[in-house]
């Protein structure tokens, strides 16, 4: 061993030299992007110390695999390994800068929906500084090219770079057994990812992630039709029963579900120098006829928009890494609303303005059940009627309208807005409304592209009226996921007008709007808290449509015996009395950091653990794809091979309905468009 210490301890054209050089310039660039790229929240002297160890046990392990080689080789594994760690860190600090999270191997596999969600917004994205993730190798290589270092030939005794491999297996021991014994079950209970970096590291929340997929991917094999008991005995004890004064009030109705992109429930009735952001949605929310909920969150993870829409339709949750559209969408049994309602007599359509491969649509709505989907290859194109992720929202409202007019009904129309999207792009000509002034050039455009949208929204009801589609319809509005991420807290802390902004805060921040309108609905502002899971139950009993034997782990929202619990992807969640922030709990309606009793903390503890059942077992339902092992009374499992999205396909099919079904809005009116579509897009002047 004392032979061992002597070799590191060499001079400095040793192997050992160059080898030590590299893992102190390797530890102090990662600690550096610690402190000034994530917002990992370290607290106390054990998190402090492990932030700024973590990169050092993992780094000799990886580094040291080169020990095994000699000469020339050994230094220029060491060079390709550091550029390979730096492209790690620096796609991070981009992945990061825009969602908050970090890279997981769930979305890696999807990487046509990581290029998509980063290469139209990268130049808003990349910051020149980040690049000096790569110094240090470039420091490297100019010492061995200017032989400053030189490269000692030297063979290396095997047994040297073994016991470099059990010292860094043995540190990464220790640092993980201080890491559990600080925050417990790190690694077995569902934790925000910033977690498992702040106590473990970068490089070791990637071998995690890696062993994650593998595990999710093995549970599909081992799964059986008995891993569906303790599923349905959670359901069945948490399942809140419908409200009579409701259930079934809009039954046979129209449902247009309308996809407000990153929008957040703060831009309601908010102002921008005197002018009102959205005054289209702001009557909305407050008609004497719409259901608005104002303690509605978004309730995503990784997949973002992706578990929107799994919640949405299916009253399942996203998954802790990647989305579950893009990996199980395909191959996955789902009991989705589309589905269910075509079931129950309904026309299924999902409108959007992009290539219809995003999020991997379309094969996940073939898994759901919807019989149209009107993607890019629908609409007319041209350079100018696209910006950011796809067609603006007034030119695609306006050449959805034809379609809608064909449509049989009742129908299930859901159309998602893109255009108020990071990087929240939009042109002179598109908009006049003022910028938000936090100083912040990526949320200041947000309140412009939000008004565009809500100027598109206003023009498609006042067509909807027009064309006969308004009355006899349900409209379901929600936001699906936060615009603007933590990291922009000053600038959040300037839209609030706060002058500090707090955990509570950013918990509170992640609200949507959640409106149900119709003609004659009992409506007005509801306090209840629930979030995206519980939105799928909550039509269903408006609706009057069975949904007692499906899997949903939400409940309707106007359910007077609901648990007002919200769960959050990271494990945190919100009720009337507790939001919890990982270790942290505020009294939710002061906002005050609690100091918990014996029984709050028993309180606090019974929702934990409910919270943390939930996120497993709908977890353990798409991980296994349970439900091709459950079919409930009055449903029929989804016959996936019967769609087909191409053009020709879905206009031969609407053609064929229109002969089947004279139930459109075009079919009534002897098949003649029943209203001109009118915008004031100045793309179609």
């Amino acid at each position: 061993m004392s032979n061992f210490f002597k070799k590191v301890l060499g001079k400095r054209n040793s192997i050992w030299g160059f080898f030590f050089l590299t893992i102190v310039l390797f530890w102090i660039k990662t600690y550096i992007v610690y402190q000034t790229e994530f917002t990992l929240g370290a607290k106390g002297s054990v998190q402090e110390f492990l932030l700024l160890i973590n990169p050092i046990p993992a780094g000799l392990l990886i580094f040291g695999i080169a020990l095994y080689f000699r000469g020339r080789l050994a230094y220029w594994l060491m060079m390709i390994i550091s550029f390979l760690e730096s492209t790690w860190i620096f796609a991070n600090i981009v992945y990061y800068r825009e969602f908050s999270d970090f890279l997981s191997v769930g979305i890696i596999k999807g990487s046509g929906d990581v290029s998509n969600n980063l290469s139209k917004s990268l130049s808003e994205i990349i910051h020149p500084s980040d690049f000096a993730v790569y110094l240090d190798v470039i420091l490297l290589i100019l010492l061995l090219v200017f032989k400053v270092i030189k490269i000692d030939k030297r063979p290396l005794k095997r047994r040297y770079a073994f016991t470099m491999t059990v010292v860094s297996l043995g540190l990464i021991g220790a640092e993980f057994g201080m890491a559990n014994a600080d925050r417990s079950g790190l690694l077995t209970r569902t934790f925000d990812n910033n977690y498992i970096v702040k106590y473990l590291g970068l490089n070791e929340f990637a071998a995690f992630s890696a062993y994650q997929s593998q595990k999710e991917s093995s549970t599909r094999a081992n799964a059986s039709s008995s891993d569906m008991r303790s599923v349905l005995k959670f359901l069945k004890k948490n399942r809140a029963s419908a409200n009579t004064e409701y259930y079934g009030t809009e039954k046979g109705k129209n449902v247009f579900v309308i996809h407000l992109e990153s929008f957040q429930q703060f831009l309601i009735d908010y102002k921008v120098d005197g002018k009102t952001v959205t005054p289209n949605l702001n009557k909305f929310f407050h008609n004497k006829n719409t259901l608005s909920f104002d303690n509605f969150y978004n309730q995503v993870g990784q997949g973002k928009t992706s578990d929107a829409e799994m919640m949405l339709e299916n009253s399942l949750f996203g998954l802790s890494q990647g989305s579950a559209m893009t990996t199980y969408g395909t191959q996955n049994t789902f009991q989705a609303a589309p589905s269910i309602l075509d079931q129950n007599g309904y026309t299924t359509a999902a409108f959007h303005g992009d290539v219809p491969s995003f999020w991997n649509r379309d094969n996940t709505y073939k898994s759901w059940g919807y019989d149209y989907f009107f993607s890019s290859s629908y609409y007319k194109q041209k350079a100018e009627y696209n910006v950011g992720y796809g067609m603006k929202d007034k030119i695609f409202f306006d050449q959805s309208a034809k379609y809608l007019q064909q449509l049989p009904q009742p129908f299930y129309a859901k159309l998602i807005t893109l255009t108020n999207h990071y990087p929240y792009e939009i042109g002179k000509e598109d908009t006049d409304f003022p910028e938000t002034k936090t100083g912040d050039k990526t949320v200041d455009s947000y309140a412009q592209t939000a008004h565009y949208l809500d100027q598109s929204f206003g023009e498609l009801i006042s067509y909807l009226k027009k064309a006969g589609l308004y009355k006899n319809s349900m409209f379901v509005l929600y936001g699906d996921h936060y615009g603007i991420s933590n990291n922009h807290r000053p600038a959040i802390a300037k839209l609030l007008g706060k002058s500090k902004i707090t955990s509570y805060d950013l918990a509170q921040f992640q609200k949507v709007p959640f409106m149900i309108h119709a003609d004659g609905l009992k409506g007005g502002v509801n306090h209840t808290y629930g979030g995206e899971i519980d939105v799928l139950p909550t039509l269903l009993d408006l609706l009057g449509i069975k949904n007692t034997t499906t899997v949903q782990f939400g409940n309707d929202l106007l359910s007077k015996n609901r648990k007002q619990l919200v769960a959050f992807r990271n494990g945190n969640f919100v009720s009337p009395k507790y939001t919890k922030v990982g270790t942290t709990v505020y009294d939710t309606k002061t906002g005050d950091e609690l100091k918990l009793t014996k029984q709050q903390k028993a309180d606090v503890s019974a929702l934990q653990n409910h919270v943390t059942t939930e996120l497993s077992l709908s977890d353990r339902v798409i991980y296994g794809d349970l439900l091709r092992f459950y079919e409930p009374d009055g449903f029929e499992k989804t016959n996936k091979k019967k769609y087909n999205y191409k053009l020709e396909n879905g206009l031969d099919q609407l053609k064929k309905a229109q002969k089947k079904e004279p139930t459109s809005a075009q079919a009534k009116n002897k098949g003649k468009v029943t209203a001109e579509y009118k915008t004031d897009a100045p793309e179609l002047k």
